[in-house]
């Protein structure tokens, strides 16, 4: 697992690039998953009839990629813990929250499953949070969430957005 499922700066130094896509496949704890898989149920299928079910899939593999370097660049320029490993497929879901957020922003979403807002809100306070827990960890506090990879899904998110509007618009 340690060797082939877990993201980290050092693994990609060593050569183990597959960690970056591996990684977003893995999880260790069973609540872990069913979190993820439930905000992915929950976002997933309208990017995915927005898309189509190929670039769906390209933009999940990037993002989770994106995400996985998010994690290692942040774990070793602003942690200096380059050694720090990661897995879950959280960072990519952002990515998905986000562009789901830019192509819907008025839609209402339900924060913590009961507090209605419009979707582009609910991923600026996303992101909002995951700045502030990173500079809690760069801090030495925080939770063990992968803020990198969040933000790095989040970016990869506004981005294909940004791409799609520029393609759709020539």
């Amino acid at each position: 697992m340690a060797n082939h499922f877990l993201v980290s700066w050092n693994a990609i130094a060593e050569g183990r690039v597959w960690v970056l896509v591996t990684s977003v496949f893995s999880h260790n704890m069973f609540l872990h998953f069913f979190i993820n898989m439930y905000v992915f149920n929950g976002f997933g299928p309208f990017v995915e009839k927005v898309l189509g079910k190929k670039r769906f899939f390209q933009f999940y593999i990037f993002a989770g990629v994106v995400s996985s370097i998010g994690h290692a660049a942040v774990s070793n320029f602003i942690l200096s813990a380059p050694e720090l490993p990661a897995l879950g497929a959280s960072g990519a879901i952002a990515g998905v929250i986000l562009l789901f957020s830019f192509l819907f922003p008025r839609e209402k979403i339900l924060l913590l499953g009961f507090i209605p807002l419009p979707a582009l809100w609910g991923a600026l306070l996303f992101i909002g949070i995951d700045i502030w827990g990173l500079a809690a960890q760069a801090e030495g506090g925080g939770f063990p969430i992968g803020h990198g990879a969040h933000l790095g899904g989040a970016f990869t998110g506004i981005i294909y957005y940004i791409w799609l509007r520029f393609r759709r618009s020539r």
